[in-house]
């Protein structure tokens, strides 16, 4: 198998790429954390950006709506925002003072779902504007990231509480401790198994929990890897990013596990997508995005 690694330079200097997300008509998303900024790329290569309004809002993880739009989290401006496809934004501010929305998703009836770091919730934005927010039972949890299942819940990791929480739509809470001790989940995605694959950023491990709850999980080759995020490819493939290892790791239908080494040194892998064609895209901290193809 033949692999294809690109990197593609951005304009605004140190901007810090962070989140990424693919988009239906092959546009890639990305946060750029540093200038403040939501951006695409196009197959090309090109770039167009978009200045978010709240100055130093400290945008996070960003995803693509089932319509389209773009929805985002500003950590450090207590809000979510969302940008159109024709670049015209809306905030949304949270009831809750120095709540640090971070993970976000889209659940049912085009609600969004959001986890809020320091406030230990998680929120949900309805169509029509309104925020609702639920309350975690253990203090200090930092739930991160988050996505739906194939279940229809909300499913996400629980950082410091060493846990796996799904919720269902009207907030009723599930948690799911993890085997490993202090592995420090982050990442999390829902397969094409019908399970959900997460990432231990210090267990150096990659885990995947059935709708049921049972969780196995898998050692990265290379140590302490520090996986951060995870994206589910086709025929079964997982991808994830390794920030420590400076590398993009595959884990296959088989558990076979391959990782691709990225050509710019301390690169600073964050975000991942599964884009058109068979592409991996993911954000580098080092002001560049990366993408990846396997060829025979």
């Amino acid at each position: 198998m033949k692999v294809v690694l690109k990197e593609f330079n951005l304009a605004t200097p140190d901007s810090g790429p962070y989140s990424i997300a693919s988009a239906e008509d092959g546009k890639v998303w990305f946060t750029q954390h540093k200038a403040n900024k939501i951006s695409y790329m196009d197959q090309s290569g090109e770039v167009k950006e978009f200045t978010v309004p709240t100055p130093n809002a400290n945008v996070m993880c960003l995803m693509v709506s089932s319509i389209g739009d773009i929805w985002f989290t500003e950590y450090d401006a207590n809000k979510i925002g969302k940008l159109t496809t024709t670049g015209n934004f809306t905030e949304y501010p949270l009831p809750q003072a120095d709540s640090s929305p971070y993970g976000i998703t889209e659940g049912l009836n085009n609600d969004i779902w959001f986890t809020e770091l320091n406030g230990n919730r998680i929120g949900k934005l309805t169509a029509d504007g309104e925020i609702h927010e639920y309350e975690l039972p253990n203090k200090g949890s930092f739930p991160a990231f988050i996505t739906l299942g194939p279940d229809n819940a909300l499913w996400f990791t629980e950082n410091q509480n060493n846990a796996i929480g799904r919720m269902t739509y009207t907030g009723e809470l599930t948690e799911y401790p993890l085997p490993t001790q202090a592995a420090g989940p982050v990442g999390i995605t829902s397969g094409h198994d019908g399970a959900l694959w997460f990432v231990e950023i210090i267990g150096n491990k990659v885990g995947r929990i059935t709708t049921d709850g049972e969780i196995t999980e898998y050692d990265i080759p290379t140590p302490n890897a520090q996986p951060h995020a995870i994206i589910a490819g086709v025929n079964g493939d997982i991808w994830f990013t390794e920030w420590g290892g400076n590398k993009i790791g595959r884990m296959m239908s088989d558990e076979i596990m391959h990782e691709y080494q990225i050509q710019t040194e301390n690169a600073e892998p964050h975000g991942i997508t599964y884009g058109e064609g068979g592409s991996v895209w993911f954000a580098l901290q080092c002001n560049k995005i990366g993408k990846l193809n396997l060829s025979k």
